[in-house]
């Protein structure tokens, strides 16, 4: 078998804002291995989103993926290809070629527990504080908000507090993308603990947060751009951060994302699995890995103005799993 690709655009249905950047579209790429066979042929698929923070683009990633020639075999694909969205694909590829082999679904394939439906956070992009108020008090019914921020201090103060006002019942979680200093966060830690945020998810550059040694702030720190590739990196995280998200298209696949999370429960810290923005095939997978996750931040397919079909079902923020014709 030798793997192919080609890149799909999925537009938003709404722009979507972080501290590096808006994007209207999600870009992403599949990764197709067909298997013939004289009992029938087979397709698996697995889908993966360019990383831009670590200058991954779509076209280098296709051509990663169709100029791969080594070991299809998930284990031995961890040595032969660095983490990274490329690896991500093809792993997940042969977890789907190998469900539909083995007639055995993927989470069993993967000894992970049975998919159930799970409660997703859901993540409001960054907006002026009316604008933020105005999303939050349309998603009030939501019991977990995710909200963007790092596009300065001050603001990302006052949008909170309007999310707040738009939804007062909500739990937050907030996500500064690396957009703040040390000293940002020893001065809005407090006032956002008031606002009831429960965690805090990438305050600084991944290449600063030594000074989060020793720092005993009111609100537990999650890594996420810091955290980026295999089990080995957990252990230098402990001290720092609480918690850490474990993405697919970082890790470099299932495969290695399911190591991750054993290492960071070994290590004490919580988890939680998160996505990019993506279609439905990309989340389907992070799903089984989120059944013993603390928080699974898997809303991208939400924010599409058209998913894959079939694609994953969601009631408000209760994500379904996934259905076999979809993925796994």
């Amino acid at each position: 078998m030798i793997p192919t690709a080609r890149i799909e655009r999925f537009a938003l249905s709404s722009p979507f804002t972080i501290a590096r950047g808006s994007k209207t579209e999600a870009v992403v790429v599949v990764c197709e291995l067909a298997d013939h066979r004289s009992d029938g042929a087979a397709t698996g698929r697995g889908e993966a989103l360019p990383y831009a923070r670590y200058g991954e683009t779509p076209e280098a990633v296709r051509a990663q993926i169709e100029g791969y020639r080594g070991p299809l075999e998930r284990a031995a694909l961890i040595d032969a290809l660095p983490a990274g969205a490329a690896r991500n694909a093809i792993d997940l590829a042969l977890f789907d070629l190998e469900a539909k082999r083995a007639g055995e679904p993927a989470w069993r394939l993967a000894g992970l527990p049975p998919p159930a439906p799970l409660e997703v956070l859901y993540t409001l992009p960054i907006r002026t504080p009316d604008e933020t108020r105005a999303l939050a008090a349309t998603h009030r019914a939501r019991p977990w908000l995710k909200l963007k921020l790092g596009a300065g201090a001050e603001g990302d103060l006052a949008r909170v507090r309007a999310a707040r006002d738009g939804a007062p019942d909500a739990r937050f979680v907030v996500d500064a993308n690396e957009g703040w200093s040390i000293d940002d966060l020893a001065r809005l830690a407090p006032a956002l603990a008031a606002l009831g945020v429960e965690l805090i998810e990438q305050p600084l550059p991944s290449a600063e947060d030594a000074a989060l040694v020793g720092y005993a702030g009111p609100v537990p720190l999650c890594a996420d751009e810091a955290f980026h590739g295999g089990p080995a990196e957990v252990a230098g995280l402990v001290g720092r951060y609480t918690a850490i998200n474990v993405k697919l298209d970082k890790a470099g696949g299932l495969t290695t994302a399911i190591a991750c999370v054993a290492a960071a429960r070994r290590a004490g810290l919580k988890v939680m699995v998160g996505s990019m923005v993506a279609t439905s095939l990309a989340v389907a997978p992070a799903a089984l890995l989120a059944a013993g996750a603390d928080w699974a931040d898997l809303d991208a397919p939400l924010y599409l103005a058209a998913d894959r079909a079939p694609g994953l079902r969601f009631d408000g923020s209760i994500l379904h799993p996934p259905p076999p014709a979809l993925w796994g």
